[in-house]
């Protein structure tokens, strides 16, 4: 009777060992970012919006495209000094950069290839609109504004490539403020107010900040997976 007592026990000490590596192994679930939060907040809006493009016959990657397209004539305004109607222009290519997930979803058509296109194309948007800031202070030798904006561009392509590396190697990091919604919600109206500066320092420092965040949550996520070098 007592082997079977102590059977029982060893059995069930094993299970619960078991269940624990299990839940330590599994990813604490990431809480919703801003943008996440607003594609549910304005999903009213943008759904009769996404369904009039199809309509039209328009491609998802299409709309992507021309946002990206739209962003580079926004650089070359910037470039040139034209910071508001620069601006104005970047702010109507944000909310055509949010109607291509919806019309795809609309359509029911496969999303993978549109996520990585949406993806690509959201930096090079960044990109060259940082680019254009940087020609233009460049050119008025304003080498204090040109190290915001670099920093400001390193934190913009930080963040994203840092919860897609994570996600690549089975982890997933949402964490900290300013992902690319957020960017725009700073980088937009800092254009239209011709105050670029105002924005670009916000960038430079909260992205990086929040790259750093994210470099500290994926460790914590490869301690708790066992993923990571522990010394002995």
């Amino acid at each position: 009777m007592m082997h079977e007592i102590a059977y029982v026990i060893l059995i069930t000490g094993k299970k619960g060992s078991v269940n624990n590596q299990v839940e330590q192994s599994q990813p604490k679930k990431q809480s919703m970012t801003l943008s996440d939060r607003a594609r549910v907040i304005f999903k009213g809006v943008l759904d009769p919006i996404g369904a009039y493009f199809n309509r039209l016959g328009i491609f998802p990657n299409t709309m992507t495209l021309l946002g990206l397209a739209g962003n580079i004539i926004a650089a070359i305004l910037l470039a040139l000094g034209y910071m508001t109607v620069g601006g104005i222009v970047v702010l109507v290519m944000g909310l055509i950069d949010t109607l291509d997930g919806t019309m795809a979803r609309l359509r029911g058509m496969p999303v993978e290839f549109g996520s990585f296109v949406d993806s690509v194309t959201d930096r090079y948007s960044e990109l060259v609109i940082f680019g254009g800031l940087l020609y233009y202070f460049l050119h008025k030798g304003d080498w204090l504004s040109v190290l915001a904006i670099y920093m400001a561009a390193s934190g913009a392509v930080l963040v994203p490539y840092i919860r897609a590396r994570a996600a690549s190697l089975g982890m997933e990091t949402k964490v900290g403020f300013m992902s690319r919604f957020e960017r725009y919600l700073v980088l937009a109206p800092s254009l239209i107010l011709s105050i670029p500066m105002v924005g670009a320092w916000i960038i430079a420092i909260v992205a990086n900040i929040t790259a750093i965040q994210r470099i500290l949550d994926v460790r914590r996520q490869a301690l708790e997976q066992n993923k990571i070098l522990r010394k002995k």
